[in-house]
Formats: C-alpha cells, sequence, structure tokens
C-alpha cells in the first residue's frame, strides 16, 4: 500500500490577533492539502493595563509562541521564520514623509500599525512568501482630502519589498454566512513564489474573475469595466501626490497590483447556495439570561433611537440645526443574515446599533455573546472568561472566520498545486 503523502505546513506569524480569528480560519482550512500552523502570534492593547484579548487568545490556543508586547518592540529577529503573515490592522493614517529609515520619518502616529508590518518584512531575512491582510473597506477611499492615497502607499511599499498583491472586498452575507460585514482582503505573493508568476503572467481581469486565488474562493463576475493605473513612484511623492482633488477614489473592490501597476474593476458576487438566517444562530429562549430581555418600560427608549427622526437640534455652543435620519428595521429580521456587529454591542442601555429581536413575537431581547460569537462563525463561549462587554467588544473587531477558511483553502490549494 503506497505511503500517504505527507501535507506540507505553512508556517504563519498572526499579527494583531485579537482573539485568534484568523487562526481559526487557517485551522478550519488544515484538512485541505496544506496545513496552517502558527508559530508566532501578538496581540497587544496599547493602554490598557488588563490585556483581556490576549488573555482570552491564550486561554484558547496556548501561550507558545505568544506575544503580549507593543509589536514596535518586538525585533524582527524575534518573530520566527514564516510563510504565511496575517493580520487585520486599524485602518489609520499609513502616510509618510520623506523616509522610511525609522519612526520618524511617518506622519501620523496612529499609522504605525501599518508600518510595523512594514519593518518586519523589510528587517526579515528570509520573507515570508504569502502575506493575508485584513481590513475595513473604507481603506480603498481613504483619507477624504486624498481618495485612495493609503491604500495606494501599501500596495507600493509592498511592492517595493518584492510583493504583487490582489484584493477583494468581501460581504460575508453574501456567500452564505451569517453576517452582512463588508470588509477587503488582501493577499500577497512574494517574487520568489510560483503564485506571484502565475499572476505576472496572466491576464488581470482573468485573474480577479476566473484564475485568481479570491476568485477561487470567492466566485465572483465583473460588474463593470476595469481600469489600469501607475503607482511606480517614491513614498513620499505618492503621498503627496496620489488622488490630490479628486472626488473619488480609483480603487474599485477588486484588483491587483504587480510591478507598481494596478488593474481594479467592479465585481458582484456569483453564489448559487443558500442565504444564512439570523434565526438559525439564536439560543431557545429559556437558555437566554434574563438581563438579555427588555423590560416593557425600556422598549419606547429603543423604538425612538431605531426609529425616523426629523427634528431640531442644539449643537454645545448653541447653534440650531435640522437632524434627520431613517428607520430602522426593528426587530431585526430573522429570515435574513444579520446586520454588522459593532464593538458597542454590549451593555443594556437602549442603542440604534445594538441589534434587537423577537423570536416568539412577544419578548424583544438583545444578542447574547454566544449568538454575536456564531455570527462571527466563532465556537460558542470562545471568549468565555471576560465580561458579556468584553465579549460584544471582541466581536465587534473581529473577522467573519469562514472567509478565512475559504481563502486559506483555496490558497492551500494553490500552493500544493
Amino acid at each position: 500500500m503506497a505511503k500517504r503523502k505527507a501535507k506540507q505546513v505553512i508556517r504563519v506569524a498572526e499579527l494583531f490577533a485579537g482573539v485568534g480569528g484568523f487562526r481559526l480560519g487557517l485551522e478550519r482550512a488544515s484538512n485541505g492539502p496544506v496545513r496552517f500552523e502558527v508559530v508566532f502570534s501578538n496581540q497587544w492593547e496599547p493602554a490598557k493595563r488588563k490585556q483581556h484579548a490576549s488573555e482570552v487568545y491564550v486561554a484558547r490556543f496556548g501561550a507558545q509562541h505568544h506575544s503580549n508586547q507593543d509589536i514596535a518592540t518586538v525585533a524582527a529577529k524575534e518573530i520566527a521564520d514564516h510563510d504565511l503573515l496575517v493580520g487585520g490592522f486599524p485602518c489609520q493614517d499609513y502616510s509618510v514623509a520623506s523616509t522610511l529609515k525609522n519612526s520618524h520619518g511617518l506622519q501620523g502616529k496612529k499609522g504605525v500599525l501599518w508600518w510595523q508590518i512594514h519593518r518586519i518584512l523589510t528587517e526579515k531575512k528570509k520573507k515570508p512568501a504569502y502575506l493575508l491582510l485584513e481590513n475595513v473597506d473604507r481603506l480603498l477611499g481613504s483619507p477624504v482630502g486624498q481618495r485612495g492615497r493609503d491604500l495606494a502607499v501599501m500596495l507600493r511599499s509592498l511592492d517595493q519589498l518584492g510583493y504583487a498583491v490582489e484584493w477583494r472586498v468581501i460581504n460575508a452575507a453574501e456567500y452564505g454566512m451569517p453576517q452582512r460585514r463588508r470588509r477587503v482582503f488582501l493577499l500577497g505573493y512574494h517574487k520568489s513564489t510560483d503564485r506571484y508568476k502565475s499572476l505576472r503572467k496572466s491576464i488581470p481581469s482573468d485573474w480577479i474573475t476566473l484564475d485568481g486565488t479570491m476568485a477561487q474562493a470567492f466566485p465572483a463576475e465583473p460588474d463593470g469595466p476595469m481600469v489600469q493605473f501607475s503607482i511606480a513612484l517614491g513614498l513620499d511623492e505618492l503621498t503627496r501626490e496620489f488622488g490630490e482633488r479628486k472626488g473619488r477614489t480609483p480603487f474599485k473592490n477588486a484588483g491587483v497590483m504587480v510591478d507598481g501597476v494596478v488593474f481594479t474593476g467592479p465585481v458582484e458576487a456569483a453564489f448559487h447556495g443558500e442565504m444564512a438566517r439570523l434565526g438559525d444562530h439564536l439560543l431557545p429562549h429559556d437558555q437566554v439570561p434574563a438581563e438579555y430581555f427588555i423590560p416593557k418600560k425600556d422598549l419606547p427608549a429603543w423604538k425612538y433611537l431605531k426609529g425616523a427622526k426629523s427634528e431640531a437640534r442644539s449643537s454645545a455652543n448653541g447653534h440650531r440645526y435640522a437632524y434627520s435620519e431613517g428607520a430602522m428595521v426593528f426587530p431585526d429580521p430573522l429570515d435574513r443574515p444579520s446586520r454588522t456587529i459593532i464593538t458597542g454591542e454590549g451593555g443594556r442601555g437602549a442603542s440604534r446599533f445594538k441589534h434587537v429581536v423577537c423570536p416568539d413575537g412577544k419578548r424583544y431581547r438583545r444578542l447574547t455573546p454566544i449568538e454575536l460569537e456564531r455570527l462571527n462563525m466563532f465556537p460558542d463561549d470562545h471568549t468565555a472568561g471576560v465580561s458579556d462587554t468584553w465579549r460584544a467588544f471582541f466581536m465587534g473587531n473581529a473577522l467573519v472566520v469562514g472567509v478565512v477558511e475559504r481563502i486559506g483553502r483555496a490558497l492551500g490549494a494553490a500552493i500544493a498545486g
């Protein structure tokens, strides 16, 4: 009997790990042709005495290879060599000044998180073959004054480090997952990989909709023309000039960047399976703690906040202005995917943006931590051990695990050939 071929191991470094959404997705993708193994993880929340997310991460995955310190203080040589670097970093200020030689050359203190990824990739003698990065979809159009500049700077900096990149804005609900959560995923290939060479030789439109890793993971159809433009400038020049005085970002919801040239166009999901339903992810009423049910006396406050408004208001300095907003569906419908979970889902106070359900048609209630976990495709009680408010906060910051799983499977298949 022929020996079973050993799986190829893809070593993973997980930055800005949160409570481990990337790790969960890649572990679930490991029953394919490759196995993903985390060899380094980092989670550190600045200005917080209690590191709740890191504690949850360690409780679920163990302390081995885990770092709970400011990533800026972690030398690249202390990070184990890896094949795939992953992370969901804050969408802040990615602009640069005239040099990247040290942190003093960066504009915008909050932007250092992206530049920490850049630093690690720069300093690593053996650069990872693949990158998988996640962000809010407004990255494609930020900042307001120079639409698309931030993504242009990121793509060009990766180009200079030897990577080609494809990206896609993915709404998890459009592919049968239980939450309407839109995020942009960037997948990078180092020039040493076969995947880089394949992308470089491809017809960009075919890669985006047929042959690329994202297209394999999330089938899509063209939804408009594709445009091409160069970002092959110095990072300081790109920072000053890209998108200046232009009202719209040139970056569409799908695209590739190779050799400093961007090809991008709009696509729409081509999914023909069943859509998920919020109602299928709820606990039975008898398993819901009493504090999640909204007292009848509090319902008017909830209905007011969820309702349409057109009223006069005053600012702190006494300026009067007209305020209006549309109504939100109340309660949340059970026969479709949920709305996007926000970090403020926790707590009993009435809110326009928190989810409210009424499964029995009588009693209104908020969602429990387990239900929020399910909507992000985490295991039940993954975040147990901290307060319910923190658990809700984690899920508001998390990604939908199933998205990473599907990308991991497609990437693994491409790597295995």
